[in-house]
């Protein structure tokens, strides 16, 4: 599952941890990265593939860590499997990054790792992201391990959930390097004005919703996949990332919006 779901999240409101949000204040501009880290927020995802739920995935920024005497972000997305599908049963990864913000304003990755907690293998895939010398350095799920030229704003994917909200509802298009599966690929994003009317769980009556249309190239794997895809930012100060449709080979599959808080810091 973890090989479909997740291409951008991938990628969230004024009122303190809530079920049903009130309809957002509009905002003609996407945010910073500071007035995304002036909340605490938690997303949850439903993952739909035609009639099948495949599953659910939930996001959140965690507390500020430190890595090799650094004080760095980190934020968490967790995939869980729906048990009720036939020949999955329960599975539970975790992926986690750690970043800064760098002078451009943009979240940067210094080290991406997945712990399988179904399966007990913690630091199952770890990317790390050398600026200094110019390299990211990797271990994958069969143990092996390369050394890759690094590109800027290069990251495993992860971080896709915030990069994508600084852009959407503008009309600046972008390039994301992206390192997974053992070699570098590209997200082309291209953002539009354009607004659509549509309804989530987590909001009381429809709301304004910015699309954002993109592909990919010589991506797979988690936080990854090999084309087009479509992703919806609702319509007010933060961009909340609300829905992600990933075209495969019958069809679309769709990660939805059904959970989410927000919690002024």
């Amino acid at each position: 599952m973890t090989r479909i779901i997740l291409p951008i999240l991938l990628f969230v409101l004024t009122a303190p941890a809530f079920g049903q949000h009130t309809l957002p204040d509009t905002s003609s501009t996407p945010p910073t990265m500071d007035e995304l880290f002036s909340v605490k927020e938690t997303f949850r995802y439903e993952v739909k593939y035609g009639f099948l739920k495949l599953g659910w995935v939930n996001v959140e920024l965690l507390s500020d860590t430190t890595y090799e005497g650094r004080e760095l972000n980190h934020i968490l997305t967790e995939i869980e499997s729906n048990p009720s599908i036939p020949f999955v049963g329960d599975e539970l990864d975790r992926f986690h990054s750690l970043f800064y913000v760098n002078e451009k304003g943009l979240p940067v990755e210094v080290k991406y790792w997945k712990d399988n907690i179904d399966e007990g293998e913690y630091d199952e895939i770890q990317y790390w992201f050398d600026r200094d010398i110019g390299k990211v350095y990797y271990i994958e799920e069969d143990d092996s391990r390369d050394t890759l030229d690094l590109e800027d704003p290069a990251t495993s994917g992860h971080l896709i959930f915030y990069f994508s909200r600084l852009f959407a509802g503008s009309e600046e298009d972008y390039t994301l390097p992206v390192y997974v599966t053992k070699k570098k690929g590209y997200i082309y994003a291209d953002n539009s004005l354009k607004k659509e009317k549509r309804n989530y769980a987590p909001f009381d009556g429809p709301i304004q919703a910015y699309l954002m249309n993109g592909t990919t190239e010589n991506i797979e794997g988690p936080f990854g996949f090999s084309g087009d895809f479509r992703a919806w930012f609702l319509d007010d100060d933060l961009r909340v990332p609300l829905e992600a449709r990933v075209k495969v080979l019958w069809g679309n599959v769709i990660v939805r919006m059904i959970e989410y808080t927000r919690e002024e810091l």
